[in-house]
């Protein structure tokens, strides 16, 4: 069984592909560390965010330690935004989602084109989301937990050109695929959107009479 969570920066959509993983047992991805992985080796190897050359031979994972904090870091995933739009980077990264998501036994992935591109096919598709003021509360809450001196107005801002990065770029823009569920999570605490979700999945999984 694949299962597919999509949805914008800050949705939960991390969360409750996790929690899915572990209530149906199977291995799970987060596709966006790829993307933060590629931004943090550009960052290392001196290249310009601006050149889409730079950014797709920044795709060379080997030496990228996935368990570094620097992923998790706000000026990476700034980067990891804006390297994202590119085709080439795209591209690269495509087929080791791909084998991932289409291994013996299945698998969960999140991330923003999951149901459209990498896993179409996928039995379970979610779109997890939520309103944009909300989403930069929550973010805004983790980062001021790190103990970074942030504001909201501008965790708010990050959150709107995030959006508009993902929904308007023409490679693999953020969509909800037509045969997904929507999940907006604006209203709900963790546990309950991590039970609606696994509860539209089973439904999704359940055989049809």
């Amino acid at each position: 069984m694949i299962i597919a969570v999509d949805g914008p920066a800050a949705s939960g959509k991390g969360t409750i592909a996790r929690a899915l993983a572990a209530h149906f047992g199977l291995p799970h991805m987060d596709t966006g560390l790829l993307y933060r992985a590629t931004a943090l080796n550009l960052m290392e190897l001196g290249g310009d965010p601006e050149s889409e050359f730079a950014a797709a031979r920044a795709t060379d994972l080997s030496q990228i330690d996935f368990g570094d904090p620097q992923l998790k870091s706000e000026m990476v995933g700034g980067i990891a935004s804006r390297i994202s739009a590119y085709p080439k980077v795209r591209q690269a990264l495509l087929e080791r989602q791909k084998r991932f998501a289409t291994q013996a036994g299945g698998a969960v992935l999140d991330g923003r084109d999951i149901g459209t591109v990498i896993a179409p096919e996928a039995e379970v598709k979610l779109f997890v989301t939520a309103r944009p003021e909300i989403r930069a509360r929550r973010r805004y809450a983790e980062l001021k937990a790190r103990g970074l001196d942030v504001h909201y107005a501008d965790v708010l801002a990050d959150i709107h050109a995030r959006d508009e990065r993902d929904c308007g770029r023409d490679a693999a823009p953020l969509v909800m695929a037509k045969d997904a569920v929507l999940l907006d999570t604006s209203d709900l605490d963790q546990d309950a959107a991590i039970a609606a979700a696994i509860h539209a999945a089973e439904g999704k999984r359940a055989p049809t009479s």
